[in-house]
């Protein structure tokens, strides 16, 4: 495609998302949202790839469930898909200072709040479940320091208006262009550093337990923590009841004394961060975006045919959570998932 051509392409496409996004801020959220999901229902019947993957993680996730219950959550998770979408173009205008406690309840999160308010270096980290825009905003609004890793999109104007949608409160983006030397002086300067630490990191991640399974894990995350003796702090955003009502919670905070004194403090703090993911997920399952491809990527045992690597083994075994029973199927994975 000719740069001209592009060019008047993505000008389009911007156009054509801020006219969608006039339209729906000038509905009423009630009547948005059931539209969204209905819209969401309709894309899972639509788009064979993704409902098919979908499907194939939840049974993976969930082995025991019915044929039909993971086909309703599957749908349901397209569902919350068109409606985070709608909901970010809603925050700015419901999410105020002197209504935002009409929206959304908070659960737990005195502890969390304390390490803030002391400026201590933080880590938040949330997954692609419920709506992670909504926890970033409300915190930038309630006046905390925040800084998101945020990766831009392919297309530079709708890029540029959604991040001036995100920062309008204060949080600032960090994009993958910029990242190592910011996230740095942040947690230098006892700010809080955010992350959607969910996605596949590739064949050279850090494996820790994900759903039964050996997952693919960012390192950066557990080496920033341990660099900068930062706490890291699990929180999610569920979406309770319709009309934009959300709960705010804390599921697992690790400090620095948690992992001081393990074997291996890297995959003790990727595998406990993994596990509060998990948690969080288990309790919303149909707010969660299964379409990623999370089990990806796998360890250079499954792919060779080999038996665990001792060390490995050893790290899983020290976990305090592990079961004799999580172990045992962690060492004899079900089959190799088709790939697509």
């Amino acid at each position: 495609m000719s740069s001209s051509a592009s060019a008047i392409l993505t000008a389009a496409e911007y156009v054509a998302a801020r006219l969608a996004a006039v339209g729906v801020s000038l509905l009423d959220v009630d009547a948005t949202e059931r539209t969204a999901a209905a819209l969401g229902r309709l894309l899972y019947r639509l788009d064979r790839r993704h409902r098919d993957r979908t499907l194939r993680n939840i049974r993976l996730a969930f082995p025991h469930w019915s044929d039909q219950q993971a086909r309703r959550i599957a749908r349901d998770s397209f569902a919350h898909l068109i409606q985070l979408v709608i909901e970010v173009v809603h925050t700015p205008r419901v999410l105020q200072p002197a209504t935002w406690p009409k929206h959304v309840r908070l659960a737990g999160l005195g502890p969390a709040i304390e390490l803030l308010n002391a400026r201590h270096p933080a880590i938040l980290l949330t997954g692609h479940l419920g709506n992670w825009e909504v926890l970033g905003y409300l915190l930038a609004l309630l006046g905390y320091d925040v800084d998101a890793i945020a990766r831009p999109l392919d297309n530079p104007l709708i890029n540029r208006w959604l991040l001036g949608i995100r920062q309008r409160r204060g949080m600032r983006i960090i994009t993958k262009w910029d990242a190592t030397d910011r996230m740095i002086h942040v947690l230098q300067a006892g700010g809080a550093l955010g992350f959607i630490a969910d996605q596949n990191a590739g064949d050279k991640g850090l494996f820790v337990p994900f759903f039964g399974r050996l997952a693919s894990t960012y390192k950066s995350i557990g080496l920033l923590a341990m660099s900068h003796n930062a706490a890291i702090i699990c929180g999610y955003a569920h979406r309770v009841a319709p009309g934009y009502q959300f709960e705010l919670g804390v599921e697992d905070i690790i400090h620095p004394e948690d992992w001081q004194h393990r074997h291996d403090p890297l995959f003790y703090i990727t595998a406990r961060y993994s596990r509060a993911m998990e948690m969080m997920i288990r309790r919303r399952p149909e707010q969660y975006l299964w379409m990623h491809r999370r089990w990806k990527s796998r360890p250079r045992h499954e792919r060779q045919g080999k038996p665990m690597p001792k060390a490995l083994r050893r790290n899983l075994e020290e976990l305090p959570w592990m079961s004799q029973s999580q172990l045992e199927q962690l060492l004899h994975p079900p089959a190799p998932l088709p790939s697509d």
